[in-house]
């Protein structure tokens, strides 16, 4: 599998700001984003970049054009960079965010910390389906064939009877930060059975995603019944409003996230998730 690059993982609709704006319109622009800096472009062309401790050094010049203060020139990767030397670059240099810019350095993207983790996450997905898929063959007996489709939300089978709301919340986030995880799920005849991703998923339901996408394990043979799927029978699990959600306890990741925060400071975690997940924009 080619290794993954820059081009896979940035963002390509940049919120950018122009040398001819000002110390104070720069800063509401800042105040009122979740950004921590803006790349400056004129003319598509990449001119540098101003981060919120840049900002800062000027703030006593509200008035002044980025053009008088900013520094000439900034770092940047191109879209064929290995997102591992992006990494490099943003690790050695203290660095949130990468501005893209093409062969010309028009600005196309930008890629940054959060990316970088998404491609980390995606970049281990491999190893963990063939895990299952190895097990579920040799415990039933099957052969699977693996494929990435987009599935719907409505056809998926639950396999967990419970999840949790505080990791809900924060799945919720994750997906309009755009960390969509492929599921991983088991094709049988009425649905799609899910042995990885019910938080995501069910975050993803209450955003009102109509489709997600899933890594596929389809049986040689669609009789065989499935431990699992005797599982969800018992259980009574037929579709995800069957999953029961927990509102009074923390899943224990967010449990030992949080260990050492007061506890009104780990609420707030929480709460500031929640505002942030209010709306979503696919």
């Amino acid at each position: 599998m080619a290794a993954p690059i820059v081009a896979d993982y940035m963002i390509r609709n940049v919120q950018t700001v122009t040398p001819d704006m000002t110390v104070s319109q720069v800063r509401d622009k800042l105040i009122h984003s979740s950004f921590h800096g803006f790349p400056i472009v004129e003319n598509e062309y990449l001119l540098g970049y101003v981060s919120a401790k840049e900002l800062l050094k000027h703030i006593d010049r509200p008035d002044a054009k980025m053009r008088e203060v900013m520094g000439r020139g900034t770092l940047c990767a191109i879209p064929s960079m290995s997102t591992d030397d992006a990494t490099r670059i943003l690790f050695r240099y203290g660095l949130r965010n990468l501005p893209v810019v093409n062969d010309e350095k028009k600005l196309v993207g930008i890629i940054s910390n959060i990316d970088i983790v998404r491609s980390q996450i995606e970049k281990s997905r491999p190893g963990k389906v063939m895990s299952v898929k190895n097990l579920l063959e040799q415990q039933n007996g099957i052969r699977l064939k693996i494929s990435n489709q987009e599935i719907p939300i409505n056809e998926l089978i639950p396999t967990q009877k419970e999840v949790y709301m505080d990791e809900l919340i924060g799945r919720q986030y994750e997906i309009k930060r755009g960390l969509n995880e492929p599921l991983i799920v088991i094709k049988r005849r009425n649905g799609y059975l899910v042995v990885d991703g019910h938080h995501r998923i069910m975050a993803a339901q209450k955003l009102g995603l109509a489709t997600f996408n899933a890594i596929v394990l389809e049986p040689n043979d669609l009789n065989v019944r499935l431990g699992l799927e005797k599982t969800a029978e018992r259980w009574g699990l037929k579709t995800l409003n069957d999953v029961k959600i927990i509102e009074g306890a923390k899943h224990p990741f967010m449990e030992v996230t949080t260990m050492l925060l007061p506890q009104e400071q780990a609420n707030g975690l929480n709460e500031r998730l929640i505002e942030s997940s209010d709306v979503y924009h696919p």
